[in-house]
């Protein structure tokens, strides 16, 4: 359907890692059967939908058509112009937007439902973040989350403190692999929270960013 697109330039610009992660990114959907978790992750939603952190817009194909719109917003001008074209697309009308998630460009309570899929780990201020989510949300309304985050072994999560303390951000576009989503959500008010964890890759060799949580929290 159709769609409107703004890749007007802005303060986010990391074109190595865009480029990387645009490759990277398609390639693990397959490989780790992040497609299924995707799907999954936007069953059932409904009326209007903000999507924070779209990348390169690979949710896209997979919101249902009982959405009315979604707003996507990518701080990244080199992702947000791949999303722009992913927007074409979709079985949905798509938005793409400039911004960023500490700073919502969307009015109050003007959304049924929210959505972040690999964003809280490179977001500066995630409580800015998760109120401004809060924000925008109806009385009542979904946030529907996927992320990596702290592993729940204590050896591990030293691990990810030490590298998210050293390279792993500047190497990453800003990723930071030990955020607690749940806590997270928790402290910013979110209730009704209902989550899953899991790791990614299933089997093999483990990474930094391989747990990883899936869940629906409700605004108050």
């Amino acid at each position: 359907m159709g769609t409107r697109g703004d890749t007007s330039p802005d303060a986010v610009h990391h074109p190595l890692f865009a480029r990387f992660y645009a490759r990277f990114s398609v390639a693990a959907d397959q490989s780790a059967g992040i497609v299924a978790i995707r799907a999954e992750l936007l069953a059932a939603l409904s009326g209007r939908v903000i999507e924070i952190g779209a990348g390169n817009g690979l949710n896209f194909p997979h919101y249902p058509t009982s959405v009315s719109e979604v707003v996507a917003l990518e701080p990244e001008r080199s992702l947000r112009a791949l999303a722009v074209r992913a927007a074409d697309g979709a079985g949905v009308t798509v938005e793409v937007v400039p911004g960023v998630a500490e700073a919502l460009p969307v009015e109050n309570a003007s959304f049924d439902a929210a959505v972040m899929s690999l964003v809280l780990c490179s977001v500066r201020d995630v409580p800015r973040a998760l109120s401004e989510v809060r924000r925008v949300l109806r009385p009542g309304g979904e946030l529907r989350f996927f992320e990596h985050g702290l592993a729940r072994t204590p050896g591990a999560a030293r691990v990810q403190r030490v590298l998210d303390r050293t390279v792993w951000p500047h190497l990453f576009g800003g990723c930071h692999t030990s955020r607690d989503t749940v806590a997270a959500l928790e402290e910013a008010g979110f209730h009704d929270i209902r989550y899953e964890r899991f790791r990614l890759p299933e089997r093999g060799l483990a990474a930094p960013t391989s747990p990883c949580v899936r869940g629906v929290a409700h605004s108050p």
